[in-house]
């Protein structure tokens, strides 16, 4: 029988008593093996777990380091997030997400297998929030999308989107027109009901698109 691939686990909090309480809540969890020390190169399989109590800019700027400088996947234990602050970080690559106070071991090792995998987790009261502000509209009707699925092109340009690139930066990186970018977000934004920009990443979060 083919050995576990293990998940290795680096811990990231201003606190060394909050860290230790993550280290705590992680070890001995099967798959996973948490790192004493945060390090550079520890591998595809490897997951930072970050402690924040909010994203201001400096949890921002190690968030970006981490997730797109390299190329980690995150784990982001928060303990208040406003819906601008979930975006703030959507734009630096982190997909999964647990509240501080709901963090257990089973929760924490829940979210590190989600991350490992590429999956997106994000609070249901979190991103039901984020929804009900950015997609509501002034009569008052619902503006729940209807599901029809998203085509490779719409998926592709709404990863940009999230990582806060302009739609000229967005045609550079898929060699597209500019205006071919503007078609494609106004077909879906029409299409799926959305409001704007920030509304479109919350829709592909919400349905594992990102």
């Amino acid at each position: 029988m083919m050995a576990t691939k293990m998940i290795t686990v680096t811990l990231h909090a201003d606190d060394p008593i909050a860290r230790a309480g993550l280290s705590g809540l992680l070890r001995g969890q099967p798959e996973i093996e948490v790192l004493e020390r945060p390090v550079q190169g520890v591998g595809r399989r490897s997951v930072a777990v970050i402690l924040a109590d909010r994203v201001d800019d400096d949890a921002a700027v190690m968030l970006r380091r981490l997730v797109r400088g390299e190329s980690r996947e995150a784990v982001l234990v928060a303990g208040k997030l406003h819906e601008r602050e979930l975006l703030s970080a959507v734009a630096c690559g982190v997909r999964t997400f647990v509240w501080r106070h709901q963090a257990t071991a089973e929760s924490l090792a829940k979210a590190v297998r989600s991350a490992a995998r590429g999956d997106s987790e994000v609070p249901s009261d979190l991103l039901n929030r984020l929804l009900v502000q950015l997609g509501r509209h002034g009569s008052g009707a619902s503006s729940v999308p209807m599901v029809t699925g998203l085509s490779d092109r719409e998926v592709q340009v709404l990863r940009f989107v999230a990582d806060g690139l302009e739609n000229r930066q967005i045609a550079g990186k898929l060699s597209y027109s500019e205006r071919t970018v503007k078609n494609i977000l106004h077909g879906l934004m029409t299409r799926m009901q959305l409001r704007n920009r920030a509304h479109a990443v919350a829709f592909a979060l919400r349905e594992g698109y990102l």
